[in-house]
């Protein structure tokens, strides 16, 4: 450790006497520059007045701080310390000569002169430094020239956005990446430069721009995109346009500590088609977890796995994983263990269907916050078995429910779907017979909080179709997509999560929330079709020429389009950015309860018909061919979209 400090002294010390010795240069340059070689004054007068601003200089540029800055990171802040510095050290010399001599035999104008050397001499040396270090010397340097291994790029986007992605992360002295042009939007900038790289066009010329570069010698290896969020229908031309080139998409990830070079992560489909960050509560989510036992069922599913480990960086007390399946419980709980190995925890084989077996466990544990995840959301394979469907999501819901009110758990966070809304499938018909039975629980007047969140499609969770064509393009397609027109809402699993968690501590500190649902803000719906396409481009495949896409027709229970309220919803803001809360119609409890107690019969019994007969007096089920998107688009607040349907 001493040894360091020594280290920085004498840098310190070197810096502070060479910022010294150009001051006393500065002074002399301008007395030359005044006098002329000849006719200088003696050099008794002339080594008085510059050692004179030399000491001066040397106090002040301490007072400054400037021998204490890193070269290495030199600085706007750095150059008006500088020209403070120098002016403050002129001043005070002239403030100073004039109290012992009057100026006499001193030029006036050789302050100007010296204050704008001084500023040269000291602030040059620093941005020279900081240029060889950073690379910015590489025509100057043969070394540079043609480093080994150095990737030809194109950055895809604004003048702006390009400038922000070559500044933040280095690119003009990166010896890993060569940016060779910037493409535009649009072609309006077109050959200007942004930090010294040409606009070379727009985004609907890349064959051509990557054709003309060839030409010149220049092959480019990938295409950066400095805002993968852009445009989607722009996104998907020059996809397709990759694709034919064969030219690889990437995005810039954070740059690692121990390299001074970004990492070029390939580009994936959350990027394209993410949205701007919402911005969390995160006191208020932290308050809801932080010291409290938490128990989630579905623990190793897509969102329950999500949920658990975003749970547990909120420091909670205990936390309880429950699932059916055995080895998706236990890569869950190993994920744990890895993740938050501190944390208390059990991990507890169990199905929601079973209901002595869940007030055991409740009762056992007596946790403080239930997160029910547990369903199957499977739509066509629900619909072929609408029994199995019934049990899980509608009498595993009823039985999660009962339990937590018998032992006085605080609030019940229901996860619920978008398919709940005028169902067409008996998947979504059980998700409104969930979230029906859980508002009247709401509103009953019981102690527990029940707060249901419903969302659209999670990317690449069970049973989404992302993980399907994935499998599909890898086999060489055909890629099968049911309809050319369906649409469907999208949001990462980690995006959802967060959301879930928002609404969830939005909902549990407002009991004047009763009986409402949080829906979150899923932003624009996608169609599928386009969805297929992307995957293939990015796949690095041409769309309907490498990967054919075939319309297989809508499959039992599927909608064209996907709906988060239904007509006669109203729905208010939250108070938290990304959730709505919907004011859903509510059934009596009483009503509810005779109803659940008949479908459970019937589902053990077997009797299809009997349980979606049962079903049907929740959530009257449409007509699927009805479903379609209607253009009546109501905006908002923070971007959602409320469709309004046709029946």
């Amino acid at each position: 450790m001493p040894v360091i400090r020594s280290l920085f002294s004498w840098k310190r010390l070197l810096a502070s006497a060479h910022d010294t010795l150009m001051a006393g240069l500065a002074l002399l340059v301008a007395l030359v520059a005044r006098y002329g070689v000849e006719e200088l004054p003696q050099t008794e007068v002339i080594a008085t007045w510059v050692f004179g601003f030399m000491a001066i200089a040397a106090i002040v540029f301490r007072a400054f701080g400037l021998g204490r800055g890193m070269w290495r990171f030199a600085s706007i802040t750095d150059l008006r310390a500088i020209v403070l510095a120098a002016t403050v050290t002129v001043v005070a010399f002239m403030a100073l000569l004039f109290l012992v001599n009057r100026l006499e035999g001193f030029p006036r104008t050789s302050p100007v002169i010296a204050w704008f050397v001084m500023i040269v001499l000291v602030g040059a040396p620093r941005l020279v430094y900081r240029a060889l270090k950073d690379g910015g010397l590489a025509h100057v340097r043969p070394r540079d020239l043609h480093p080994d291994g150095c990737e030809n790029v194109l950055i895809v986007g604004s003048a702006s956005e390009a400038d922000r992605v070559i500044r933040t992360y280095g690119l003009e002295g990166s010896r890993r990446y060569r940016v060779r042009g910037i493409i535009d939007y649009t072609s309006q900038k077109r050959g200007r430069n942004v930090r010294g790289v040409p606009i070379v066009g727009d985004v609907s010329e890349l064959e051509d721009i990557v054709a003309r570069l060839a030409r010149a010698g220049v092959t480019i290896d990938a295409a950066i995109f400095a805002a993968p969020t852009a445009d989607r229908e722009r996104m998907q031309n020059l996809l397709a346009s990759a694709a034919r080139l064969g030219l690889p998409l990437r995005r810039v990830a954070p740059k690692p500590l121990t390299d001074d070079d970004p990492d070029l992560a390939a580009l994936t489909l959350e990027d394209l088609l993410g949205r701007p960050p919402v911005r969390l509560d995160l006191e208020n989510i932290r308050a809801m977890i932080a010291g409290r036992h938490v128990l989630v069922t579905g623990a190793g599913g897509s969102i329950g796995s999500e949920l658990v480990l975003q749970i547990a960086r909120l420091a909670p007390a205990r936390l309880v994983l429950v699932d059916s399946s055995e080895y998706a419980l236990y890569r869950i709980d190993r994920a744990l263990a890895e993740e938050a190995p501190d944390l208390p925890r059990r991990a507890v084989i169990g199905d929601v269907r079973e209901r002595s077996r869940i007030e055991r466990l409740l009762a056992a544990e007596r946790p403080a916050l239930v997160f029910h995840a547990a369903a199957l959301k499977h739509v066509p394979l629900v619909e072929a078995n609408p029994c199995e469907g019934a049990m899980t999501n509608v009498i595993g819901t009823r039985n999660v429910a009962d339990a937590a009110v018998a032992t006085g758990v605080d609030a019940v966070v229901l996860i619920s779907t978008d398919k709940a809304i005028r169902p067409t499938s008996v998947m979504g018909a059980t998700k409104r017979a969930a979230e029906a039975y859980c508002q009247a629980l709401d509103v009953s007047g019981v102690r527990t909080r029940f707060v249901t969140v419903r969302f659209g499609n999670v990317l690449g969770s069970t049973g989404s179709v992302v993980p399907l064509f994935r499998r599909q393009i890898e086999t060489g397609g055909p890629v099968t997509v049911t309809d050319p027109e369906m649409r469907r809402y999208f949001m990462t699993v980690g995006e959802a999560v967060e959301l879930v968690l928002q609404a969830a501590a939005g909902g549990v500190s407002s009991p004047h929330q009763r009986g409402r649902i949080s829906v979150l803000d899923m932003g624009e719906p996608v169609r599928i079709v386009d969805l297929a396409r992307t995957m293939i481009a990015l796949s690095g495949k041409r769309p309907e020429i490498d990967i054919p896409i075939v319309y297989t027709g809508l499959r039992p229970g599927e909608k064209l389009f996907e709906e988060l309220f239904e007509k006669d919803e109203t729905t208010v803001p939250s108070g938290a950015d990304g959730v709505f809360v919907a004011t859903a119609r509510l059934m009596d409890l009483a009503t509810i309860t005779a109803l659940l107690e008949r479908l459970e019969q019937a589902a053990r019994d077997g009797r299809d018909d009997a349980v979606r007969g049962e079903l049907q007096l929740v959530a009257p089920r449409a007509v699927p061919e009805a479903e379609r998107p209607s253009a009546n688009v109501v905006s908002l607040r923070g971007g959602a979209r409320r469709e309004l349907g046709g029946s």
